[in-house]
């Protein structure tokens, strides 16, 4: 959505200039309006406002202030489209119109998707095997209260048979700095990856088709939001897992101490500073986030180990059309090994190296580089109002990037597995061409052809912006 006249803010930025002909050297806002905003509360959208009335600004670092508050309201996924009109009443001073276009916030989807790492996973490693398919239903509501409260719950089939309930509030005081959310899962499995080899995921099932894992989890977390981009995020944990004999004899290893249940309490601290432009498919800004999680608090005979996390993504506007995306992740676990619920490498979401989607690279440090630069080429927006009497799908918006990318990293394996020796402890590199396609709610698709230092080339389908 795009206008001249005014501040858009639906898939991209766009300038905007004052409804009136001359600008002023500065402004007071004297009121706000909210229209649009049906079921949200006009206090979450006030909550982004890094601005407030009966004060003066200079008009050009109003018009960027502006800016900004609407890439964070429109952030809060709540919204197709989020609009800001500044009306100047007076010589120095104006009146705000926000004009929002709500998302559905009730969204019942069936569940189909694959069970294995990406698409070329289960496209070429598996066989395109169905029974590697989960199926179900997930029902989300987005704004239960209209305050941005998320409730999920999904009932999963297929190959991990899932139970999962989630609810979040973000904020549950005044001043709309504190909010928490809980989350209860259950998962079983008769078919699991016990090891790696040759860099390839290694999968169990039993002659009988028995389930062989089972998997409880609950966790508590606090968020507290001091500013507009700060977040810290406090997490409180309980895992259960269980695996049936004959998995301990496939791998003895498994659990590392020995036994058939795996069981811990784990706590992280997480702070993220997020300055996207857009969080589903960034094009300007930035994105911090470090974390230190430790596995075992109370009890810690069946785990000990503590893992660190950085995110470091920058993302680069050249002009309206071409962007440069560069992001930096680095993993650390700080035993000499750990149970195989808990590896990590190239590989795993969101490690992935281009080039090297058929693999996995395990080990206890990884680094990842990635690099993309995109031009936008297609920027629609269908109107099918005459179809469908819901204004939540009345617009079917369309971006399609052309991107050059390049990626490269290592893996740090202190176990030395010889079997998993070509890629483990070497430097890493992939590059390629693809498409990506933005399509409605921000559904990201990616079709991309990538080429790896192993001189091996194949084309990828990936259904998530890469960082």
């Amino acid at each position: 959505m795009e206008s001249r006249n005014n501040i858009v803010y639906a898939q991209d930025d766009t300038s905007f200039a004052p409804a009136n002909t001359t600008a002023p050297d500065s402004v007071k806002v004297n009121n706000i309006f909210i229209v649009g905003n049906v079921k949200t509360k006009k206090s979450v959208i006030l909550r982004e406002l890094d601005f407030i009335t009966d004060y003066s600004y200079d008009w050009n670092t109003f018009l960027q202030i502006l800016l900004a508050d609407q890439k964070k309201i429109y952030n809060l996924q709540l919204f197709t489209s989020v609009e800001i009109t500044p009306l100047l009443t007076g010589d120095n001073e104006a009146e705000i119109l926000i004009t929002v276009k709500e998302r559905w916030y009730i969204l019942p989807q069936v569940i189909f998707e694959l069970a294995d790492r990406n698409f070329s996973e289960w496209w070429t490693n598996q066989n395109r095997d169905f029974s590697r398919v989960n199926y179900g239903i997930r029902l989300s509501h987005n704004n239960v209260g209209g305050r941005n409260e998320r409730l999920k719950f999904a009932g999963q089939l297929g190959f991990t048979r899932a139970l999962d309930l989630q609810y979040s509030k973000p904020y549950i005081d005044k001043n709309q700095k504190h909010g928490l959310a809980v989350q209860l899962t259950f998962k079983e499995n008769k078919t699991i990856p016990l090891k790696s080899e040759y860099n390839k995921q290694v999968f169990y099932t039993n002659e009988n088709e028995d389930i062989i894992r089972k998997n409880f989890a609950a966790a508590l977390r606090y968020t507290y939001r001091r500013s507009y981009y700060n977040y810290h995020f406090l997490s409180l944990g309980y895992s259960n897992t269980w695996v049936a004999d004959d998995v301990l004899i496939e791998n003895p290893d498994y659990f590392q101490h020995g036994g058939n249940n795996l069981r811990y309490s784990f706590a992280s601290y997480t702070f993220r500073h997020d300055r996207r432009d857009n969080v589903s498919y960034a094009t300007d800004g930035e994105l911090l986030q470090a974390s230190i999680t430790k596995y075992g608090i109370f009890y810690t005979k069946d785990l000990d180990e503590v893992e660190v996390n950085l995110t470091a993504n920058k993302y680069f506007k050249i002009t309206d059309t071409f962007h440069f995306n560069t992001g930096l992740t680095a993993n650390w676990f700080l035993s000499q090994s750990q149970p195989y619920t808990l590896v990590r490498g190239v590989g795993y979401t969101p490690n992935f190296i281009r080039g090297y989607e058929l693999n996995v690279v395990e080990g206890q440090q990884l680094y990842v580089h990635k690099n993309s630069f995109r031009w936008k080429f297609v920027d629609w927006e269908i109107d099918i109002s005459n179809l469908t009497k819901l204004e939540q799908f009345s617009t079917i918006p369309i971006r399609l990037y052309l991107s050059a990318n390049f990626d490269h990293g290592y893996v740090k394996d202190r176990n030395l597995i010889p079997e998993n020796a070509r890629l483990s402890n070497k430097y890493l590199m992939g590059y390629g061409t693809g498409i990506d396609l933005v399509g409605f709610y921000d559904a990201v698709f990616r079709f991309e052809y990538s080429m790896n230092n192993s001189k091996e080339g194949n084309f990828f389908f990936n259904f998530s912006a890469p960082f």
